[in-house]
């Protein structure tokens, strides 16, 4: 198996065009053509991930957060950055990053939280915009019916609970071939009319690539005519964070001392407790400051997440509570989430769960 072939499967779970614009996502380090021996599973990639790496004879690591986050202009060994990709580099271990394409995904980061901590019937918190899209074609009336399929096939008609959904509006088109063309119906040079379904279907943007491809293959004309817009509605399964509820309610202080528990956190900061019953819980992992607003607007009791400033617990305004449990900690569990998957996707393959530790925040 090779290096492409683990991350196709890897971006079946989370398609890399998820990814907020400011990642760095995929093949960071490595060739794509390699044979892979076994597989390593991490959420920060360091030195000694590598070393781990090596002593495990693993060739590929997967990792949650990408070691190459801004552009390097120089590979000289002087940031810890620099050294990790030197010494994968002189290995041959390739590394692959998932980050925020992990985030959002419905079966991603945030549903892991979800899990662990028992908050049920989930939704995302914040919306990914610009995730849904349209694609409206015109293809001659007996030739509809096998593009219709094709790109259904490949992922376009999707809405909720539903599958090959298309509107089809019959008509006539017109076109004129000029001296160089090679129509496949009409003569060159002669204003041509042909009955066609103009075909609209929505998909959502992971599939874009594989949809066209489609749609290209099975078209008979040498042009294909076709619009791709962007819509306003919203997938409320694939964005930032996720927002759910308890089985039970717990009071304020029970419920931080079971996520402090359940979290292994060395300590959570948090705003002032409001002397409420926790039953509707927001999470998101990582650097959750800009999805305060969101929860509020959701009606969480509590926002669970990390990194939060100073006069970011402001925000709370004793309408919610503001936990910061940790960066570490909130992902933490991310990486047993894909050796998981990975184990169900390629059984009887090398896929190991990372043991050391990369958490560079001690408590005291």
């Amino acid at each position: 198996m090779t290096v492409k072939e683990v991350t196709e499967i890897l971006e079946d779970l989370a398609p890399l065009p998820y990814a907020e614009g400011f990642d760095n996502v995929g093949l960071l380090v490595g060739d794509s053509t390699s044979e892979v021996r076994g597989i390593l599973v991490t959420l920060d990639t360091m030195e000694n991930v590598i070393d781990e790496a090596i002593e495990k004879k693993c060739n590929l690591i997967v990792s949650f957060h990408p070691i190459i986050f801004g552009g390097l202009k120089k590979i000289t060994g002087k940031s810890y950055v620099e050294r990790v990709v030197i010494k994968a580099i002189k290995n041959d271990i390739a590394i692959y990053s998932m980050h925020t394409a992990l985030d959002n995904v419905p079966n991603g980061v945030n549903a892991k939280i979800c899990d662990v901590l028992g908050i049920k019937n989930t939704k995302a918190l914040i919306p990914q915009k610009g995730s849904i899209k349209k694609l409206t074609t015109y293809v001659p009336l007996k030739d509809a019916d096998a593009v219709r399929e094709a790109i259904f096939n490949a992922g376009a008609g999707n809405i909720g609970n539903y599958s090959n959904c298309s509107f089809n509006v019959n008509g006539l088109g017109s076109y004129k071939a000029r001296e160089n063309a090679k129509p496949t119906l009409g003569e060159i040079g002669k204003t041509h009319y042909e009955e066609e379904t103009q075909l609209n279907v929505t998909f959502s943007k992971a599939h874009q690539s594989k949809i066209m491809k489609a749609l290209f293959a099975t078209h008979p004309y040498e042009e294909v005519a076709y619009e791709i817009s962007t819509l306003e509605n919203n997938d409320q399964n694939l964005g930032m964070g996720m927002i759910g509820t308890l089985d039970s309610p717990m009071g304020e202080l029970d419920f931080l001392k079971q996520v402090k528990q359940t979290m292994s956190a060395g300590g959570i900061r948090h705003s002032k407790l409001l002397g409420r019953e926790i039953r509707r819980v927001a999470v998101l992992g990582g650097s959750g400051a800009f999805a305060i607003d969101a929860a509020k607007a959701a009606g969480a009791d509590i926002l669970i997440t990390a990194d939060i400033k100073y006069h970011e617990f402001y925000k709370a305004e004793d309408k919610i509570v503001i936990a910061d449990i940790g960066h570490y900690e909130s992902e933490q569990f991310t990486k047993n989430l894909l050796v998981d998957y990975l184990t169900k996707k390629i059984p009887n393959f090398a896929i190991r769960l990372s043991e050391s530790k990369t958490n560079p925040i001690k408590y005291l």
